[in-house]
């Protein structure tokens, strides 16, 4: 099925997207509430982040190798089933044991989620569009931080941290109800073997995408998961002001997403690779900027745009690449994505004990440089490969 503009359906897509966002990252303003309720420390009460990611890294090709032969709509139906009941059963959890056990099985949806809502919503429209129905879907999860986030935590901290886990069952089971009512079955051809799954996922150029989007994750969070000491050690803004330099920045990452999509269908890899290159210089400008307060949320804003802009672009490009068989590889890369989160934060970590927090901005710069090499590296491959393919159709 095509369409000429996008199709309202996607925006059940969406909402899915939004509450995942949302139950990922809602639990970062809540860890005092969490820990004080169930008697843990604040590192403890940390640790339900790491096993989310954890969940994810580990739930999306797991999930997505069990579950290959069920068709599209109905997996969604039953990941979106699997979220909901977690967030259930964390609003219940007795103790800080069955609460880690609830957000892992939560977690394990994420990532086959959206890779099978991206394959969803990338034959809901032209083929010239898919980037854009792609980042229209990953959307929301940009939204979840500037909206979904500080609902979540407003509401956590009036009613109860569980309360916040209660509104995000509401918003999934609404998803779920758009899901079943107005998503379209798409006829699908005889669906993919394993074998053909797993193949396409250890394509070289597809692992390279998955290196090159982790990488870009990873100089994402070197920096994210120490923005607020960032601000006010070296800004010097008070620690009430982060919150909305972080809506701004959220903001900065939905434009990001959205221009992102359409410059990824306009030319895919040139775009990556400028974005790479201009979010190398943007992080290398951040380091000088972190002293000036107006400079530096302006750099913070910028960097959010230059940031979440290679998302729909590496989505697309693994997905190209992975044709004939597309759920585990485009799944997976949200292993990859959050596995670079992992690793950014560890990072971040090593330099602030190593050389000092200043030294953060231009270190994920340098990792971001790297990703930059690994996307020239897949574009003289694909240059390599056509010139092959000319050369063969000159000779016959």
């Amino acid at each position: 099925m095509t369409a000429n503009r996008f199709p309202p359906s996607l925006l059940w897509l969406t909402l899915g997207a939004f509450a995942i966002g949302m139950t990922e990252f809602v639990i970062m303003g809540l860890l005092p509430n969490v820990a004080h309720d169930l008697h843990v420390t604040i590192p403890q009460a940390g640790q339900l982040i790491t096993s989310y990611a954890l969940g994810v890294a580990i739930g999306a090709p797991v999930l997505t190798v069990l579950t290959h032969k069920v068709p599209q709509k109905k997996l969604l139906c039953l990941l979106m089933t699997i979220f909901i009941l977690g967030n259930l059963f964390s609003v219940v959890a007795p103790n800080y044991e069955l609460l880690i056990a609830a957000r892992m099985a939560t977690a394990l949806s994420h990532g086959t989620f959206l890779g099978a809502g991206s394959l969803i919503a990338a034959r809901l429209v032209r083929p010239d569009k898919r980037a854009g129905a792609i980042s229209m879907v990953l959307t929301g999860l940009t939204v979840a931080n500037i909206i979904g986030v500080p609902f979540g935590t407003f509401i956590g901290q009036q009613l109860g941290w569980r309360a916040s886990f209660g509104a995000i069952v509401v918003i999934g089971l609404i998803s779920l109800f758009g899901i079943i009512r107005y998503i379209p079955v798409i006829q699908q051809d005889k669906p993919s073997s394993l074998k053909q799954e797993v193949r396409s996922l250890f394509h070289p150029k597809v692992l390279l995408m998955l290196l090159t989007g982790a990488v870009g994750c990873g100089s994402l969070f070197s920096v994210f998961t120490y923005i607020t000491p960032l601000l006010t050690d070296i800004s010097g803004f008070a620690e009430h002001s982060i919150t909305w330099i972080l809506v701004l920045f959220g903001l900065g990452v939905t434009i990001g997403n959205i221009v992102g999509g359409k410059l990824a269908d306009w030319k895919l890899l040139p775009s990556l690779i400028a974005n790479y290159a201009v979010l190398a210089i943007i992080l290398a400008i951040l380091t000088f900027t972190l002293h000036s307060k107006v400079l530096a949320v302006i750099t913070v804003f910028i960097w959010g745009i230059a940031a979440f802009g290679i998302m729909p672009g590496i989505q697309v490009r693994i997905m190209n690449l992975a044709y004939e068989a597309p759920l585990l590889s485009s799944t997976s890369s949200h292993s990859a994505l959050n596995l670079g989160n992992a690793g950014g934060a560890f990072i971040g970590g090593v330099v602030i004990n190593q050389m000092g927090l200043a030294a953060i901005p231009w270190v994920a710069s340098l990792i971001t440089v790297g990703g930059l090499f690994l996307m020239l590296v897949s574009y003289m491959m694909d240059r390599k490969t056509a010139l092959a393919e000319a050369a063969v159709e000159t000779q016959s």
